[in-house]
């Protein structure tokens, strides 16, 4: 996720880019990154945007983040049906058939895919499938920071700077909450009896998992509807008081794969996210880990998180 400091730069960067093409100066292109090559055992977020691609062209697979066996055989399938070595990887032959040009307006897995990718670049959108007003401002600033054309349209050479590229830090990581939906203040606000996080959003607002992991459904009178995601860090993160699953038991997540939507179940008084961080053990305080996130900065370790201070 990109700091505030980042946000003002983006934003300078593209009215310095606007007023460059207003006297006739197109801004230097950065040199094209190479397209990422994936095959199964990959994940992260260039996965979760590669499946989703591949459910634009019609086949039907999960866009967890996770290259399994069903992601590989869709990619042979797409593979064959382009006339291309259908060898199962995502590389450089395979990417420039697989994007598709999106812009506002539009609506579907493709938009979907580019959210994704995105994000991992710090921009925080729902991954939605609608090409909205915010996707299209984070488009152009992307393309401001490449010194690409920023008109918004996520075509080829937007595709590939923003798959070619990791995130700016953070982008291992994502927010539960999509980041305009809640300021960094929230993220910080103690619990009230134990080490935990409650983040007030209504009732049908998407939740991602943060971390890359195993997710299991909860459905309790404490919890509610929810998830425990047994992550490949070694924590075990609850969410809580969901007003509807999202995707099945024992899926595997990346970082910003939708689990659910928020609501009111459980032992809850009012719709929010609940969030529990469980580590070596105990339960640990997620604000630090969160704000780090915000801040588009490398958390600290789940084990190093504080076990109190966190509390009313």
């Amino acid at each position: 996720m990109r700091t505030r400091s980042g946000r003002a730069w983006a934003a300078m960067a593209a009215l310095c880019a606007a007023l460059m093409m207003s006297f006739g100066f197109a801004p230097q292109a950065t040199a094209a990154p190479a397209w990422p090559v994936m095959s199964n055992g990959s994940s992260g977020p260039d996965v979760g945007a590669a499946q989703y691609l591949l459910r634009s062209h019609g086949h039907d697979i999960a866009a967890d983040g996770a290259f399994g066996p069903g992601t590989e055989n869709a990619t042979r399938a797409f593979q064959e049906s382009k006339g291309y070595a259908a060898d199962g990887v995502i590389g450089a032959e395979t990417w420039p058939g697989l994007v598709v040009t999106v812009r506002e307006g539009n609506s579907g897995d493709a938009v979907a895919a580019a959210q994704t990718v995105l994000n991992k670049h710090g921009y925080g959108l729902a991954v939605d499938g609608q090409f909205g007003p915010g996707t299209a401002s984070a488009a152009r600033s992307f393309q401001s920071e490449q010194g690409l054309e920023a008109d918004g349209i996520v075509g080829p050479q937007t595709w590939q700077h923003l798959l070619g590229q990791g995130g700016s830090g953070g982008g291992d990581h994502s927010l539960p909450i999509a980041r305009d939906a809640l300021s960094r203040d929230h993220y910080g606000a103690p619990h009230h009896d134990y080490p935990a996080l409650d983040l007030p959003v209504g009732t049908g607002t998407p939740v991602y998992a943060v971390d890359s992991g195993v997710a299991n459904q909860i459905n309790n009178d404490r919890c509610g509807l929810g998830y425990e995601v047994a992550a490949d860090n070694g924590a075990t993160y609850y969410f809580c008081h969901f007003s509807a699953h999202g995707v099945g038991s024992g899926t595997r997540v990346g970082p910003g794969a939708q689990l659910g939507l928020s609501g009111n179940t459980g032992n809850s008084t009012g719709p929010h996210l609940h969030i529990e961080i469980v580590a070596g053990g105990a339960n640990r305080c997620p604000q630090p880990y969160l704000q780090a996130i915000y801040d588009g900065s490398n958390p600290p370790g789940v084990g190093d998180l504080p076990t109190s201070g966190c509390i009313e």
